[in-house]
């Protein structure tokens, strides 16, 4: 009999808590839900007002997964929808998880949660960018460091500051915090920035996406800034064989960087992050910490 567990009045059906999803370290479906409760008062601000897609994979990274931006079928009526009008479907609505009850309900879905860089009651208009930094092997996260260290300067220059994270795949996410400015001209930005870094490292970060060009080199990717892409959200948990959590880095901790593994999250190493450095990407929140993008 499935469990019925009331989340601040809200009554959910919490399923198969007992199941491992991530065979590697024996993780169960109810470790996964506790990290997200953990996690909660740090991922919420950033979820907030982001329509919300899924990338389920409810048997483990070995087994299906399958990309939802509707709203699951029995998604329940106290769970927040907002209109995002696509060109396939003018009449599309995506979940807003803005609660603890909205995240338990997610989080039960056994799902990655990804957002776009704007928010619904603004669509197209980004209030961040992001970079995200992808490894062609043999190269690794180290790799990504250098690189993020040089975008890190870069966007200074411009006036904007930049903040890391994880993907909690293979690479790192570089963000800046923006005052509000149309998805296509930070696409711009973004795909400038990116040719500058391939132009400044050669040999070392690719700009385009055929993999022919990434072996050994960092991949720059800005089609994020897309308004109808999406990013991995902060301290979102990642269908990889570990349970990694895309999480918050601090710059001393990029600097220091010579050996992958230390860069690697599991959701038993995020409270005492959260106890010494609280969420490192607050500042994305702020709208006074927004730079004017050039």
């Amino acid at each position: 009999m499935t469990p019925i567990t009331e989340v601040e009045g809200r009554r959910l059906a919490l399923s198969n808590l007992d199941k491992v999803i991530h065979p590697a370290t024996g993780t169960t479906k109810g470790e996964l839900l506790h990290y997200y409760a953990t996690a909660a008062p740090h991922l919420l601000p950033h979820l907030r007002d982001r329509p919300l897609s899924f990338l389920r994979y409810p048997d483990g990274p070995d087994g299906q997964l399958f990309f939802t931006k509707n709203p699951p079928p029995g998604t329940p009526d106290w769970v927040r929808v907002a209109p995002v009008p696509r060109s396939d479907d003018p009449g599309a609505h995506q979940v807003l998880v803005e609660d603890l009850p909205s995240l338990m309900w997610a989080a039960n879905l056994v799902a990655e949660l990804h957002t776009p860089q704007w928010r619904a009651a603004a669509p197209a208009i980004a209030d961040r960018l992001v970079l995200d930094l992808d490894p062609g092997s043999p190269a690794t996260v180290v790799d990504c460091c250098r690189v993020a260290r040089w975008l890190r300067e870069r966007l200074a220059a411009d006036g904007l500051e930049a903040y890391a994270k994880t993907s909690g795949a293979k690479g790192m996410h570089l963000y800046a915090a923006l005052e509000p400015a149309p998805s296509e001209r930070v696409s711009a930005y973004a795909r400038l920035l990116a040719r500058e870094a391939e132009a400044a490292l050669p040999g070392e970060v690719v700009h385009r996406m055929a993999k022919a060009l990434r072996p050994g080199k960092v991949f720059v990717d800005h089609s994020q800034n897309a308004a109808a892409k999406t990013t991995a959200a902060p301290y979102t948990l990642r269908a990889r064989r570990l349970p990694a959590v895309s999480a918050p880095v601090t710059w001393e901790e990029v600097d220091a960087c010579r050996d992958a593994e230390r860069l690697v999250f599991l959701p038993a190493d995020l409270p005492a992050r959260f106890e010494r450095y609280g969420d490192l990407l607050a500042p994305l929140l702020d709208p006074e910490r927004a730079g004017r993008l050039p």
